[in-house]
């Protein structure tokens, strides 16, 4: 018996080594591939958004990869992936979680399983590799305090308040679709039921408070957003580039839903093996950490020890009590695909 558990023993770690040998021989031949292209062009992954700076800088220092990236929403990136085919200009790009699945339905991707795959949730992956959350993020609110003097701390408060509210492109960005889905969750609705979210959204474009300002760096800081609904990691990131003490970022206290971005590498990649190389970066460790700087909680957090000044960068955890992800996958692709379009017929309608 001994004998036979020594050799099955052996015989496993034997896999084992086999195993890992393979995949530090195919990762270093992915390197050799990815230099040899020598570049890695990016959509929808500029520096500003949770710290993409530092990756792309850390790809160009340790293999040589040059990077320029396009800034634009996720519904464009999959347009403009579909659109170019074979003259592709985009090799990788980063989309909201709702519009994986519509990309591979699209057909405009290709698979790459990093090695750091099975520490990445089921819910958080396709089974083929086609996409794979590697950060989430929460519906927040960043509020300019210099514009509002009663900062809400919940939706409740928000439609109480007297200040306009910018959540952005509806039919194209997933942030602001997200905002929607939180909205409905803080009013008795879920992926299924979006319907308290484009009710509570109507009632702000009654008042006359629903700002056409997207949230960004840019509308913040000329103080064109008085109240912008945003990814805790932007808002968090928004605040500090600006000015910390003219901007506060809270979880609304009565729900909202955490939810994430994956990257998706175009099926018509000039630089195929440069756009796998840098997810199977943003998956590592070091990828992971430079995430947490940007204020983006790390998909593979429980994995990670973060340094204590990057966890100090983070809101506080009992912010998230009323925080949930997205349960039905299926339904919440069904109900983001109807949302631009009962956006408006349910909320733009109420500005004219």
């Amino acid at each position: 018996m001994k004998r036979l558990l020594l050799a099955s023993l052996l015989g496993s770690a034997i896999a084992l080594a086999t195993s890992a040998n393979a995949a530090q021989t195919d990762l270093k031949a992915l390197e050799e591939a990815a230099r040899a292209e020598g570049e890695v062009n990016s959509v929808g992954m500029p520096d500003s958004w949770a710290n993409w700076k530092d990756t792309w800088q850390d790809l160009e220092q340790k293999y040589g990869l040059k990077h320029m990236d396009t800034d634009m929403s996720s519904a464009q990136e999959i347009a403009k992936f579909a659109a170019e085919k074979d003259n592709a200009t985009a090799d990788i790009g980063d989309v909201g979680a709702a519009f994986g699945p519509i990309a591979v339905q699209q057909g405009v991707t290709q698979p790459y399983k990093p090695t750091t795959w099975d520490q990445i949730p089921e819910w958080a992956k396709d089974k083929d590799g086609h996409w794979m959350l590697a950060y989430t993020g929460s519906i927040a609110f960043i509020v300019n305090t210099q514009l509002v003097k009663d900062v809400p701390t919940s939706w409740a408060e928000l439609k109480d308040g007297q200040y306009k509210v910018a959540i952005g492109d509806v039919s194209a960005a997933a942030q602001a679709v997200n905002g929607v889905l939180a909205a409905a969750i803080a009013n008795g609705g879920d992926e299924t039921n979006i319907q308290p979210g484009l009710d509570y959204f109507a009632d702000i474009a009654k008042q006359g408070r629903l700002s056409l300002s997207n949230p960004t760096i840019q509308t913040l800081e000329r103080g064109e957003v008085e109240v912008g609904v945003v990814w805790d990691f932007n808002g968090l990131s928004y605040r500090d580039q600006i000015d910390p003490s003219r901007f506060e970022v809270v979880i609304p206290s009565d729900g909202s839903v955490i939810s994430g971005y994956t990257t998706i590498i175009n099926k018509w990649a000039k630089h195929p093996n440069a756009a796998k190389l840098a997810r199977e970066y943003i998956l590592s460790d070091a990828g992971q950490i430079n995430l947490a700087k940007g204020n983006a909680r790390p998909i593979r957090a429980e994995h990670l020890t973060l340094p204590s000044e990057v966890q100090a960068k983070l809101l506080p955890n009992e912010q998230y009590v009323k925080v949930k992800p997205i349960e039905n996958a299926d339904a919440w692709e069904a109900t983001s695909k109807a949302l631009p379009q009962q956006w408006q017929e349910n909320v733009i309608i109420e500005m004219e």
